[in-house]
């Protein structure tokens, strides 16, 4: 038996990107809902450690579990797979064995939407009952934004 270290399929099946990619995306609609993993592993019937590894894609989530998931956050399940990247799409387990891959190197992408103070704004922003209090405050930003970056 091959060493896990040198095992040429090892890539595809731990922290494969796609898997990363779908943990994040569970973690960015856990946030906003403002539900904390301990809450989300409960209404699974699961420790929040596990929640934990599927959102940083160590543990694989199957089928069942992410219909689950989707079900308790109110998302179709092809949230989760949406806004997914190029390399992240060449690094999944088909295109890596059918060579489609280029051993690609999964960087870590800075993605706006994934921050912490993203989320807590936007959790903030709908928290304003009033529509337009919320619209006013819109285009308050959206101004400033258009100032400071000379538009």
């Amino acid at each position: 038996m091959q060493d896990k270290a040198t095992d040429k399929n090892f890539r595809v099946t731990n922290n494969n990107a796609v898997d990363v990619h779908v943990g994040k995306r569970i973690r960015l609609r856990r946030t906003l809902l403002g539900m904390s993993q301990e809450q989300l592993g409960n209404a699974l019937n699961i420790t929040f450690q596990q929640v934990q590894k599927y959102e940083r894609g160590a543990n694989r989530v199957s089928a069942s579990r992410l219909w689950d998931i989707s079900q308790i956050v109110d998302v179709p399940i092809s949230y989760f797979f949406e806004d997914m990247s190029d390399t992240t799409i060449k690094a999944s387990p088909r295109k890596m064995t059918a060579g489609g891959g280029d051993n690609v190197i999964i960087e870590e992408v800075k993605d706006p939407m994934a921050r912490r103070e993203t989320l807590e704004l936007v959790r903030s922003y709908y928290s304003i009952e009033k529509a337009h209090v919320r619209r006013r405050i819109s285009d308050m930003v959206k101004s400033i934004a258009a100032t400071i970056n000379g538009e």
